[in-house]
């Protein structure tokens, strides 16, 4: 199940990067900026501000999912006067509205692609590969909850020298971790929170398998680059920047990417029918990403700032 393949993306790891999104995550993170990478099935996405109101995606649904009316309708989507076309809890996700939507107002997020289907995207870009000295990145969601179809294609890619990256929140059975992440040639590994209580509030679930997979990269000498997402509030604090540098400092020289927060996807909340829980969460401030830039550095790691 995958939800998007970007290409010529720069943020992904080294050179021009085609990156293959799967769809699934084990964590809720509050500021996951693509909602629609959670779940394991089709998410349908409504993009108000194209709708028409043809009546087509009515006609279409097999459900009866939708409907339109000149009176107002509780959604969180749309709850103004205007006519309107208003996706029901029925939804089943099937999609038959997003075919007939000209206007591109209903889209489906999410459709299962094989091994060979996916290989054939990726192949389509080896030229830039070559030049720029990219490659292949897994991403998500998570690609480590399709264990077996990442694997493959971190295989197909080595077969055919082309450069793996795998992105993950390592969430995963140690088994399962080491038959994915060993195979990929750089791992850019999530750690959102050090204590133990605020990870599993904020994500969902513990950190402690996490860490300890993290562990195995670092005892393998495996290439890895950690990133922290930087969230004003709930991870930028005294706490957790020293619980940040006391436990990576174990591990000197171990490259970091600080991640600063942004509300890119909150949009996608509303077209999803979810709310934001961190709307009112402003965008880290420079003088705080470089003091605790410093506090990481003086802890004897190698520390960039990504995008």
């Amino acid at each position: 199940m995958v939800f998007n393949i970007m290409r010529f993306a720069t943020h992904d790891g080294p050179g021009i990067r085609t990156t293959v999104f799967f769809k699934g995550c084990p964590l809720s993170c509050w500021w996951c900026h693509n909602p629609e990478s959670q779940g394991f099935q089709p998410d349908l996405l409504y993009f108000d501000e194209r709708c028409r109101h043809c009546g087509e995606c009515v006609a279409a649904c097999p459900q009866h999912a939708i409907r339109q009316t000149g009176e107002p309708v509780k959604s969180s989507q749309k709850d103004d006067n205007k006519r309107s076309s208003v996706p029901l809890d029925v939804c089943r996700g099937c999609g038959r509205c997003a075919e007939v939507c000209q206007a591109e107002a209903r889209q489906l997020a999410g459709k299962r692609m094989g091994l060979h289907e996916i290989v054939a995207e990726i192949e389509k870009d080896l030229i830039f590969f070559e030049e720029s000295g990219g490659g292949v990145t897994l991403s998500g969601g998570e690609p480590l909850a399709q264990p077996e179809i990442a694997a493959a294609i971190l295989r197909a890619c080595c077969d055919r020298g082309i450069h793996t990256v795998l992105e993950t929140c390592g969430y995963a059975r140690p088994n399962t971790f080491r038959s994915v992440a060993l195979l990929a040639d750089l791992v850019l590994f999530d750690v959102k929170l050090m204590t133990a209580a605020l990870h599993r509030e904020y994500t969902g679930l513990s950190n402690i398998g996490i860490l300890q997979n993290l562990e195995e990269l670092f005892a393998r000498g495996r290439p890895v680059t950690v990133r922290i997402p930087l969230v004003p509030g709930i991870n930028d604090t005294a706490e957790e920047v020293d619980g940040f540098a006391r436990y990576l400092g174990r591990f000197r020289g171990c490259r970091v990417e600080l991640l600063p927060y942004h509300r890119i996807g909150a949009a996608k909340y509303a077209r999803m029918g979810r709310t934001y829980r961190l709307k009112d969460t402003p965008e880290p401030a420079a003088a705080d990403l470089a003091r605790i830039g410093d506090r990481l550095t003086r802890a004897g790691l190698n520390v960039t700032l990504g995008g």
